[in-house]
């Protein structure tokens, strides 16, 4: 192959070779933002935070504290993995960051699901002597789809369902989820768990139910 033609495979491979780079990091990026859903917050009557990691928790407090609602509601139970009352932990936590107690709710009901914290919330409005029609929901960026949805499918539209990620700075995950590993296996979970969801919740044929419940994750 003479000089003249490498030139011209050269000069022709090089941008190929980017725009492909640039294409494949945009599809990453799109499938993990598909998981993400963030609301232009305002104010609600309280700020349900999804148990997790003390981050969640913080996160929350500084919602509070910007004025986004007058109350915190947490959920939980034991954590075996922490060995505390998530509740507990977390009310404990907000006092010391100085969030008075008359504005935290504790439930430490057992959570074993998303679903089931969405209970929580909705037996935590039914039974609230203030009425509860507006709520931000609290957990991390890829979890928030999966949430959502599962958050309509027990409140129903009464409620103003607003979601707040917690942002990736104060999370050990990342937004280029591909290139870290728990952020990969965050990721490829979800998209596991939205399609269990889906059928376990979403399908309404009882049988199917039953026999998913048998294999409930988180």
């Amino acid at each position: 192959m003479c000089d003249r033609h490498v030139i011209v495979l050269t000069v022709l491979f090089i941008p190929l070779a980017v725009a492909l780079l640039v294409l494949h990091e945009a599809i990453l990026l799109a499938i993990g933002d598909f998981l993400m859903v963030q609301d232009d917050l305002h104010p609600a009557d309280v700020i349900h935070v999804i148990a997790g990691d003390d981050y969640r928790t913080d996160y929350a407090i500084h919602l509070y504290k910007q004025g986004y609602a007058k109350r915190i509601f947490f959920t939980g139970g034991w954590c075996v993995f922490h060995r505390y009352w998530h509740g507990q932990h977390a009310m404990e936590r907000a006092q010391a960051q100085g969030v008075p107690a008359p504005a935290i709710a504790v439930d430490e009901s057992p959570v074993s699901s998303t679903y089931s914290e969405a209970l929580r919330l909705k037996e935590f409005a039914a039974q609230s002597e203030v009425p509860i029609y507006s709520v931000i929901v609290v957990s991390d960026a890829y979890h928030m789809r999966r949430a959502r949805w599962t958050y309509r499918q027990v409140l129903g539209n009464q409620v103003d369902l607003q979601m707040a990620p917690v942002p990736f700075e104060l999370t050990p995950y990342q937004r280029r989820w591909w290139t870290d590993e728990p952020s990969r296996k965050y990721v490829k979970e979800e998209y596991m768990k939205l399609l269990y969801y889906y059928a376990r919740y979403g399908v309404g044929w009882q049988p199917l139910a039953n026999w998913l419940a048998s294999f409930d994750v988180d």
